[in-house]
């Protein structure tokens, strides 16, 4: 009998974490993409930095600031001044979601070493693969991307 509760307790646990896992998938996206344990923005990469230094940089969270309800990271005390000064140049589009992704109406995560800037603005792709279709119709893919966000993560 005790082996019956057991499993019956077991079972009713597994239950309530799929209805939970479940629940936050129906639930809007955030606006601005982090991982699913992380509060930090673009994986903690410096977001000035590909601006200026036109690489992907790890920030610190000694130079951090909030912006959107979420923990940016930079290098340095000069580029977190940049970014409070101009947060939406320096953000990237669609709140870091893979471009491709949102272009194809749908959302993924963006890594931040798979990036372009392109007519100032900087965009993420999921991966290596990705990027590289992204690279292949980037104009009309962000035209696409635009129409799409942010209805995307509602």
């Amino acid at each position: 009998m005790k082996s019956f509760v057991n499993q019956k307790n077991t079972f009713s646990s597994l239950f309530t974490l799929l209805l939970v896992m479940f629940s936050f998938q129906a639930q809007a996206k955030n606006a601005i993409y982090t991982s699913f344990f992380s509060n930090v923005a673009v994986s903690g990469y410096d977001t000035v930095a590909y601006f200026t230094d036109d690489k992907a940089t790890k920030g610190s969270s000694q130079y951090s600031t909030e912006y959107k309800g979420v923990k940016w990271q930079f290098k340095n005390a000069e580029n977190l001044a940049a970014f409070k000064q101009a947060p939406e140049k320096y953000a990237p589009q669609y709140g870091g979601y893979c471009a491709w992704a949102v272009a194809n109406n749908d959302t993924a995560s963006g890594d931040p070493q798979q990036w372009t800037i392109e007519d100032g603005k900087l965009y993420l792709n999921y991966d290596a693969s990705i990027q590289a279709k992204w690279l292949k119709d980037k104009s009309n893919l962000i035209q696409q991307a635009d129409n799409n966000w942010p209805a995307v993560i509602r």
